[in-house]
């Protein structure tokens, strides 16, 4: 930690872990509730800072795919006060959705500091309503609760399957994904279930040869995905697991897949013909369940992600089932934690939802001196 070392220590009441959706929604409601910027104030009683370990405005979005337009998204709901300008839907999400949270971040003058990823968050001491520290490229800083918001693109599931070292052809992930045009005249594995896998099926089946690849039997469900109903429910599902203090799964297990124009495509095409999960990666291909060999060039794992929580785990938020158990917003293990953009509040509309009531909770929480009879009580209810 020598740059901690040469930047000294900061001090924030809140300090925000990321400036995707959910972080950007965060800062704007703590602004709303009176909370300054630790930058123009340091040491203020009521300041919060944001910490991007992006070079830029945009999140996970400035790494997407190039060919994943603004028509194919699941839709980007408005940030809180700044709604979105008309939006041409054969543009880029990758460069659409950075400019439109760049011009909120300007708009809002929030308190971001990029690029500044963050290594670690620990306790300060023994005392459960004393201070965090956090270790990050912009210094250490000091605060008495963490917002979190780092979502899951830096933590991709890389299933690992015998000889998977052996193999001769290229292995990539959805997050090292551009385009097809790479994989042109090639033989293509795409292994994963859910959205992404399919829509990442579909264009490359029009460049190269594609074989899908999942665990389970995809099931394709009529109809469309409604946030009234279908989201309602959805987010009901994942809130009770997550409040349980279970591991949450994929957004496809929840949801199911739907029939959507790039999937109706890509079974026009004949990629929609599912097989069972191989059993072993060889130098030039894959050993089928049923024991042939099917020669590859390219393996494709569109197989998910998980929350970026690596810098909590000193913490120790988890429970025995390795869940961050959470009330709402707030981690049940340390009430001066809260997670947004995570669980039932990972999609857009959901993380506009979690950074508002993280930033009223905390508002509560550090409130003057009823803060320690706050805490006590939600640590009670917690146990």
């Amino acid at each position: 930690m020598r740059m901690v070392e040469q930047l000294g220590e900061r001090r924030a009441t809140i300090v925000v872990i990321g400036a995707g959706q959910a972080g950007l929604s965060a800062g704007y409601h703590l602004q709303r509730r009176g909370f300054a910027s630790a930058l123009d104030e340091p040491g203020g009683p009521r300041t919060f800072v944001v910490l991007d370990a992006d070079a830029a405005p945009g999140g996970a979005w400035q790494h997407r795919w190039e060919s994943l337009h603004m028509a194919t998204v699941n839709g980007i709901f408005d940030l809180p006060g700044f709604p979105q300008p008309p939006i041409d839907p054969d543009e880029p999400s990758r460069t659409a959705v950075p400019r439109y949270f760049a011009a909120f971040e300007r708009a809002m003058e929030l308190p971001i500091l990029r690029p500044a990823a963050v290594a670690g968050v620990h306790r300060a001491d023994d005392d459960p309503h004393g201070e965090l520290l956090v270790e990050s490229d912009a210094g250490l800083w000091r605060a008495r609760a963490v917002i979190n918001a780092t979502g899951t693109w830096n933590n991709p599931v890389l299933p690992h399957y015998p000889g998977a070292e052996t193999f001769a052809g290229r292995q990539l992930h959805t997050r090292d994904y551009v385009a097809a045009s790479e994989f042109a005249g090639r033989r293509v594995a795409v292994v994963g279930g859910g959205i992404s896998a399919v829509q990442q099926l579909e264009e490359l089946s029009r460049a190269a040869e594609t074989r899908w690849y999942t665990r389970r039997e995809p099931v394709f469900l009529d109809g469309e995905f409604t946030p009234e109903v279908t989201g309602r429910h959805v987010i009901e599902q994942v809130t009770a697991d997550a409040e349980a203090g279970r591991p949450t799964g994929s957004v496809v297990s929840y949801t199911g897949l739907l029939w959507t124009p790039y999937a109706r495509a890509a079974q026009a095409r004949g990629a929609l013909e599912r097989r069972p999960m191989f059993t072993a990666i060889e130098p030039h291909g894959v050993r089928e369940a049923d024991g042939t060999l099917t020669t590859v060039d390219a393996i494709l794992w569109a197989t998910g992600f998980k929350a970026d929580l690596a810098h909590l785990e000193g913490l120790g938020l988890r429970n025995e089932q390795g869940a961050v158990q959470v009330r709402g917003t707030r981690a049940v293990a340390d009430p001066r934690v809260h997670l947004i953009g995570f669980g039932p509040s990972q999609s857009t509309v959901g993380a506009n939802r979690a950074g508002r009531a993280a930033a009223a909770e905390l508002d509560r929480l550090l409130a003057g001196p009823e803060r320690s009879a706050l805490a006590g009580s939600a640590m009670r209810a917690s146990a």
